[in-house]
């Protein structure tokens, strides 16, 4: 990585602070941001995820793979796929597809993805790249199923990733959105807010070692970004049909599926 961001991550450097932790979808080089931070993280990541989500995140993405009622002939587009959690679901899932792609702009992310992927077992050919789901590195119409994981919140622009989902999916294919959430009972909130905002940023960042203010990034991003009816509605803007909302956990976790007609 060569961005100014990227090196003040990688020596140790706030990359969250409490400047621009105030409203992190506004900041102007969040993008910039978002990559250096998961960079940094990269090693202990899919660690933080299972003991921080109590091990629910794999559930999570299983029945997110459920949602994308899969099929033998589909091609599987796995965006801001990390570090192939997701990715990897889909090609040991129940109904394997014919192909899965992974895309992720963190190539610390991918090393790690393209490691398990050699070390799992499955019959199902994967390849993962480079790519920004603003942009992404596929033809229009070419794949079944398009699925995101915990990462439409990081992009500098959701609709305009959302217009990128569209365009890749063939008509009757299927978006899968799998996005954190808040519960609406307000004692669990409560009590969440408290887990998320003052235990989990700091055991977190002790078992990463983390310096770039990943962890205090998380709970104020999922705060303050877009609610569920808002979700839906831009799924619906940008054309897909048959939008609905799954919450999971006591709504901690949410599904959004969509079908581009």
């Amino acid at each position: 990585m060569t961005s100014e961001t990227s090196q003040s991550a990688a020596s140790g450097s706030a990359v969250w602070t409490d400047e621009n932790l105030h409203q992190p979808h506004e900041v102007a080089d969040k993008a910039r941001r978002v990559e250096a931070m998961f960079a940094a993280i990269a090693p202990s990541y899919d660690l933080n995820n299972r003991l921080h989500s109590l091990g629910r995140d794999q559930a999570w993405r299983r029945a997110a793979v459920r949602a994308a009622d899969v099929r033998s002939s589909d091609v599987v587009l796995d965006v801001a796929c990390g570090t192939g959690d997701l990715t990897m679901a889909f090609a040991q899932g129940k109904t394997t597809p014919a192909r899965v792609m992974g895309v992720d702009f963190t190539y610390n992310m991918l090393t790690i993805a393209r490691d398990k992927a050699r070390q799992a077992k499955r019959d199902v050919p994967l390849s993962y790249q480079l790519g920004d789901a603003m942009s992404l590195p596929v033809a229009d119409a070419s794949v079944d199923v398009v699925s995101i994981a915990f990462g439409i919140r990081n992009v500098a622009r959701p609709q305009m990733a959302m217009q990128e989902f569209y365009r890749v999916l063939r008509p009757g294919g299927r978006l899968i959105v799998l996005e954190f959430s808040l519960p609406s009972n307000p004692m669990l909130l409560a009590m969440y807010n408290f887990y998320f905002r003052h235990i989990m940023p700091r055991t977190a960042a002790l078992i990463a070692r983390d310096y770039s203010g990943a962890y205090r990034y998380l709970p104020k991003s999922v705060n303050t970004f877009i609610g569920r009816q808002q979700m839906l509605e831009m799924m619906q803007h940008t054309g897909f049909t048959q939008t609905s909302c799954q919450p999971l956990t006591m709504g901690i976790a949410v599904i959004y599926r969509g079908i581009k007609v």
